[in-house]
């Protein structure tokens, strides 16, 4: 989620500032690819606490004033320098109101937190009398802990309770006012640091590759090498003594009333100063994902679904799948079975034995990664992660792409099962507002010519996934990768609305022969020259992500090749172990997390008469999972619109949800005879 760092140096070191605010700003620098909405940092030195924190990335954040005037060096007898720093990706809490941002400063407790606290409104109901100060989650964190540090009486004991109270993935690092300690602290391993006391210094981060980089680039002058650097492991705390630099780890599920941190050591408190910089909030254009949403859409524009459904319903349908005559290059027999029905091959898993014989020799046993799985956030992706923790008895490292369209929701499952599990979470962020306003200029654009084959537009920042998965694996030196690919979800018909014909020879989902690839490519060439609204600043972006989707390879271990999918069985899993979250607005599982999906399922619906669920159940129709009464129904079930989700998403990237609905009722129908 987001990213969290930070340093600790004992005045006998030799270090001297200007290494110093270079390390901070690599730190800072580097973590930015975690979370890029808003930023700030904490500096504790001359017995005093000074935190700024503004709406602006890293990299804007560096450039300030603040950070330029922030001294980095020893003066008045101090004895020791610590800073910590935050680069958010936004969840609850708009980041245009300061108090959401993060260092959070409440109780005489400064924290930086990386996760999401899932059962964060059940603690404030459990808490109420506590006072709120942000809409944040990350303020339960300096709330509970001072509150339970009065009721223990022991810092480690406070902090073990803190753990067992919230659910959800959360990783924090923690100063106090009253006392000469950092405390580091994790339910899921994504935190690393690295010290020398010879120069007593100390630095961490929430991943691997961030410290490595920040070794590398310092050279001799931090006299510390990679080998040097130690993982925190799940469930683990850290207690930084910063007079000495010295430290001690201990279990957070540890059951001993009388253990208590050997080298807590108390201190008078000083000041703690919020720093801001009002020009900060003059540089940034905000992510609004949390204002309020538009009012309902007027009674006829949701009244042209119900009429379209009516037409929808006389539609000819296969007699075997559920596929109707609108699909593309879609051929029916003298019996009424399609030709999609007549070319499938049925799934035929290669089976679990077979994978763990393949898993076998990437797996190691010191704690270590020794594979990365692809994580979304979606149903088969936390089974994916789930069944390679659990039954492969691997060390998974989960990796996301965030390009602005993995809703909360999806955010808050992956928290439970990376907490839960205790696995390494690992999310790169693109800068969400570029990408937002990238999907926003093709949007509109496609709004001005509606056309069913550029809808893939939409979601082109996403495919870089691939790109960003494969330079995580170098980075860890990690030669394994997996992923939940449901081969059932298969959907021929985004192809086939450019005039590209179905592959049914196709590997992978992904797969396009070289020739239909071309194919594509020219289809949208010609779509651009005719609306060049579609030549704005998004382009190189659209490009790289065609590039990185098609071209670039893609070597990985598909879980469902060797295991056979199950709605039941997936869906049931995560609820029963993991406590999963569905949506408000449907009964289905799938694509929740997924930003797009209710906005260009709305589109495919009402102008073509099926969705991805239909495609969806009709593959669980052939592989016998399903009666065709019943992929029918379930498929007329998920095809229902889902005005709540396409109204965030129409908010979300800036356009005029109304606009955008009249707009789309007003296409021509395939189904227009009907």
């Amino acid at each position: 989620m987001c990213g969290i760092f930070g340093f600790c140096v004992h005045s006998s070191s030799s270090l001297p500032e200007s290494t110093l605010r270079s390390v901070f700003r690599d730190l800072f620098l580097l973590s930015e690819r975690r979370g890029k909405e808003a930023s700030g940092f904490a500096l504790r030195n001359s017995g005093s606490i000074r935190v700024y924190k503004s709406p602006m990335p890293a990299s804007q954040t560096v450039k300030s004033e603040i950070f330029r005037k922030t001294r980095f060096c020893f003066d008045n007898n101090e004895e020791i320098i610590t800073a910590i720093g935050h680069a958010r990706l936004v969840t609850n809490g708009s980041e245009a109101l300061n108090e959401n941002n993060q260092p959070i400063v409440k109780n005489d407790i400064v924290c930086v937190h990386n996760g999401i606290i899932v059962n964060e409104r059940d603690l404030w109901n459990q808490y109420r009398n506590e006072p709120r100060l942000s809409q944040v989650d990350s303020e339960l964190i300096p709330t509970l802990l001072y509150l339970f540090i009065k009721e223990e009486k022991s810092m480690l004991q406070a902090l073990r309770r803190l753990f067992k109270e919230i659910y959800g993935m959360t990783s924090t690092a923690l100063l106090f006012n009253h006392f000469e300690n950092l405390i580091l602290a994790t339910n899921n391993g994504s935190l690393y640091y690295a010290g020398n006391p010879d120069v007593k210094f100390f630095m961490f981060a929430s991943e691997y590759p961030i410290l490595e980089s920040v070794i590398k680039s310092q050279g001799e002058r931090l006299i510390i090498d990679r080998q040097g650097i130690t993982h925190l492991a799940p469930n683990k705390c850290l207690c930084l003594t910063l007079k000495t630099v010295s430290m001690e780890t201990h279990s957070l599920d540890g059951e001993r009333a009388q253990d208590e941190f050997s080298y807590l050591v108390s201190r008078e408190p000083g000041k703690i100063d919020n720093v801001s910089d009002p020009r900060s909030r003059e540089m940034i254009h905000y992510n609004f994902a949390t204002r309020q949403l538009c009012g309902q859409l007027p009674r006829e524009l949701e009244a042209h679904a119900q009429r379209c459904k009516e037409k929808i319903d006389r539609l000819q349908r296969c007699a075997k799948c559920i596929l109707p005559e609108t699909f593309p290059f879609i051929e029916f027999n003298e019996y009424g079975v399609c030709n999609y029905c007549k070319n499938y091959v049925p799934l035929r898993p290669l089976g679990e034995n077979q994978l763990k014989e393949i898993v076998a020799p990437f797996r190691m046993h010191d704690g270590r990664p020794n594979c990365i799985v692809g994580f979304s956030g979606g149903r088969d992706s936390c089974f994916s992660l789930h069944y390679v923790k659990h039954e492969l008895k691997l060390t998974p490292l989960a990796f996301s792409y965030d390009w602005g369209m993995l809703t909360d929701l999806g955010r808050r499952n992956q928290s439970r099962l990376c907490g839960a599990l205790g696995v390494e979470h690992v999310l790169c962020s693109a800068d969400i507002r570029v990408k937002r306003n990238y999907i926003k200029k093709n949007v509109l654009a496609w709004l001005k010519n509606p056309n069913l084959g550029i809808i893939p537009l939409f979601m082109a920042g996403d495919k870089q996934y691939f790109y960003y998965a494969h330079q995580l694996m170098k980075q860890h030196g990690i030669k394994l990768m997996i992923f939940g690919e449901n081969k059932l979800e298969t959907t021929f018909f985004k192809h086939g609305f450019c005039a590209v014909p179905p592959d049914f020879d196709a590997k992978k989902s992904f797969t396009l022969r070289l020739s239909d690839k071309l194919k594509m490519a020219k289809y949208y060439l010609g779509e651009y020259l005719k609306n060049p609204a579609y030549l704005n600043i998004s382009l190189l972006d659209t490009t790289g992500a065609f590039l990185s989707y098609y071209f670039i390879p893609h070597h990985y271990i598909n879980l469902f090749n060797y295991v056979r999918w199950d709605e039941q069985v997936v869906v049931s899993t995560l609820l029963r172990q993991y406590d999963w979250e569905l949506a408000a607005d449907t009964a289905s599982s799938w694509r929740i997390g997924d930003g797009t999906a209710a906005f260009y399922n709305y589109i495919y619906y009402t102008a073509a008469g099926f969705t991805e669920n239909d495609t969806f159940r009709s593959n669980q129709i052939r592989e016998g999972m399903l009666t065709r009464e019943e992929g029918l129904r379930l498929a007329t079930r998920d095809n229902q619109p889902r005005y709540e989700s396409i109204n965030w998403y129409c908010n979300i990237i800036g356009i005029d949800y109304e606009y955008a609905i009249r707009t789309i009722n007003a296409m021509p129908k395939l189904y227009g005879k009907h």
